[in-house]
């Protein structure tokens, strides 16, 4: 009985090592969530400044190079803004399940969203940071339109 568990494993751990499905750190099969060395960002709406740290991925590197942006970011849902960015974005899509306060990420290559309330999404995402603290987020981003200003800290 031994015998047959124990060629099933090794044929296994062979197919594993050898197929990129099963590699962990394929960047085509997961999203990076490591945050970005030198990855802090200022999100500056009308007094209030929050602090938010980018994730090491291509998009994030992409949009930080776009810095300093201010943007009249546009209410939808009553949980997010976005703005469509001039330039398309490198992407990593995938669906979060669950979108978090303070949440920063792109829709599609080129329309940037960031979310003031948590709740479970059926859409794909490029992840680029998420805000550090969001105490009073939901407040400085009131109910309409508003406008934001991303600058390198």
């Amino acid at each position: 009985m031994k015998q047959p568990f124990l060629i099933m494993m090794l044929l296994v751990s062979i197919l594993c090592s050898s197929a990129t499905s099963c590699d962990k750190n394929d960047d085509n099969n997961i999203e990076n969530n490591t945050p970005m060395a030198n990855g802090k960002i200022k999100i500056k709406v009308g007094s209030k400044t929050f602090t938010a740290t980018l994730l090491d991925n291509n998009s994030a590197k992409a949009f930080k190079e776009m810095l300093p942006l201010t943007m009249n970011m546009i209410e939808l849902n009553s949980n997010e803004k976005y703005y469509d960015l001039p330039n398309s974005l490198p992407t990593n899509s995938s669906n979060p399940q669950t979108i978090q306060n303070g949440d920063l990420m792109l829709y599609g290559s080129k329309t940037l969203v960031l979310f003031y309330k948590t709740f479970s999404t059926s859409y794909s995402y490029t992840k680029l940071g998420k805000i550090d603290d969001v105490t009073g987020l939901t407040t400085a981003l009131g109910s309409g339109n508003v406008t934001v200003t991303f600058e390198v800290e």
